[in-house]
């Protein structure tokens, strides 16, 4: 009984801190959290970053030149033009979110290219 009482509170401190831990991040940082963000993601993993220097943006799921989410300019070009999902922040031409057969449609540009399938997005 006595080992019992003493564990509880760590079996409740852990699956608390595992909790927690689990939460998803916004995918935008606020003002303040910018910077210091940006400043770990470039030195917690060069392996990781996003270079832009080839024709399919993996991160997104489609061809770099069309991507965005990656492309400042041509996001506000697309949201001048009413082309934005408000609800996932992004352009609605490119929301596999709300439009799934979009993902179909720039992973048919990728197989005829390279002949093989996209990798899966991660945003």
């Amino acid at each position: 009984m006595m080992l019992t009482i003493r564990f509880v509170p760590l079996v409740c401190g852990l699956a608390l801190m595992l909790a927690v831990g689990c939460t998803s991040q916004s995918a935008a940082p606020s003002a303040d959290q910018g910077s210091a963000k940006s400043t770990e993601t470039a030195s917690s993993s060069k392996k990781t970053a996003h270079t832009h220097d080839s024709w399919w943006c993996d991160e997104h799921g489609v061809p770099e030149d069309v991507c965005g989410l990656c492309n400042s300019k041509l996001a506000a070009e697309l949201q001048k033009k009413g082309d934005w999902c408000k609800e996932h922040d992004r352009p609605d031409s490119q929301c596999f979110k709300c439009h799934p057969e979009l993902e179909a449609r720039f992973a048919a540009q990728y197989e005829a290219k390279y002949g093989k399938k996209p990798p899966k997005p991660q945003g």
